[in-house]
């Protein structure tokens, strides 16, 4: 059974740091790119961040640009985000996913549970 399980959101005041973990089991975690999305009320679920199966390329939302990190561990099954100078504005509901297309064209994508990260001003 295909897990992914956030973890690390929480409180934290403006201008702090949170680092977020998603732990990946029961697929070929290094086969597949990673993103991370969030989502207030009201509002889609937004593009944070993403990187490649291999890490090797990564890419960012402009509201986050300069001040989040994207980072995986092939060997742990694990991608994280690394959160700094936090805004209130970036309150949401954080959820990793994971992708894959099939050369023949079919599309593998997981999600998980989402993890709350608050910043008070």
């Amino acid at each position: 059974q295909v897990q992914l399980v956030e973890s690390g959101g929480g409180l934290v005041q403006s201008g702090g740091s949170l680092r977020l973990s998603c732990a990946a089991s029961a697929f070929i975690f290094s086969s597949y790119a990673m993103s991370w999305y969030r989502q207030v009320p009201g509002k889609e679920r937004e593009l944070v961040a993403g990187i490649t199966s291999t890490g090797s390329s990564t890419n960012y939302a402009d509201s986050v640009k300069g001040r989040f990190t994207i980072s995986r561990d092939n060997a742990k099954n694990t991608v994280y985000l690394q959160m700094n100078s936090l805004k209130p504005e970036d309150t949401a509901v954080y959820y990793c996913n994971a992708a894959r297309r099939y050369e023949s064209g079919q599309f593998d994508d997981y999600w998980g549970q989402g993890t709350q990260v608050t910043v008070s001003s």
